[in-house]
């Protein structure tokens, strides 16, 4: 599976309650259950605006399907390439030669 990040516009995310992301995550789970294999949902980040998902997909159609079974919007689906973090400043230049784990089949 590859890793995704979705953006999707939801007006006042910041401004949920403890609840209403709790009704949201057990939506989204609910909707993953009934997917099966091919999707798992990593963590999402709620902004002003905007929530921001890291899932692991098949591909990016099981990723609109769990959106239309759950209702979410979605603005932007992109696929993760690679990772840097500031570890990565520190590698040796052979280091970051070598394959990445999200990006190997």
């Amino acid at each position: 599976m590859q890793k995704y990040v979705i953006e999707r516009e939801i007006s006042g995310a910041g401004k949920l309650t403890e609840d209403e992301l709790r009704a949201i995550s057990q939506k989204s789970c609910s909707a993953l259950e009934k997917l099966g294999q091919g999707i798992q949902w990593v963590e999402s980040f709620v902004t002003e605006n905007k929530i921001y998902c890291v899932y692991y997909a098949k591909d990016k159609q099981i990723i609109k399907d769990h959106a239309m079974c759950g209702g979410f919007p979605i603005n932007r689906i992109e696929r993760v390439i690679t990772m840097i973090n500031p570890v990565t400043a520190n590698q040796p230049e052979e280091a970051s030669t070598k394959t990445n784990p999200v990006t190997a089949n």
